[in-house]
């Protein structure tokens, strides 16, 4: 592993445990670039739950490192309380049957709703 890319999975590392909830995405929360990213940030807002916004397009090295730390080829990526939940389809799937606000309530993120 190169050194930048060490210093990337650092920052990614440091990101996952000092935020509870971290979406790595295509632009930001407010301002998505991306339907996926879009859907995610939409799901989250739905449950009330504060989270850290990663603006993967800003950074080619994250772009490219945060696939390599999760072992998953796509963004968006959402990380519960440092684990990796998934990208959008499996963020989605798990809001709708209930699993995501179970992992939520399960991993203590408090949440507005």
């Amino acid at each position: 592993m190169s050194a930048i890319f060490a210093e990337a999975f650092a920052q990614i590392k440091n990101d996952i445990e000092s935020n509870d909830v971290v979406l790595y995405m295509k632009g930001t929360p407010m301002f998505p670039q991306c339907g996926f990213s879009a859907a995610v940030v939409q799901v989250l807002a739905q449950l009330g739950v504060t989270f850290k916004g990663v603006n993967i397009l800003e950074d080619d090295m994250i772009r490219s490192a945060i696939k390599e730390f999760s072992h998953w080829p796509t963004l968006p990526q959402l990380y519960v309380k440092g684990e990796f939940v998934g990208g959008c389809d499996i963020v989605r799937e798990m809001f709708a049957n209930g699993e995501l606000q179970q992992l939520m309530k399960d991993k203590g993120v408090p949440s507005s709703n």
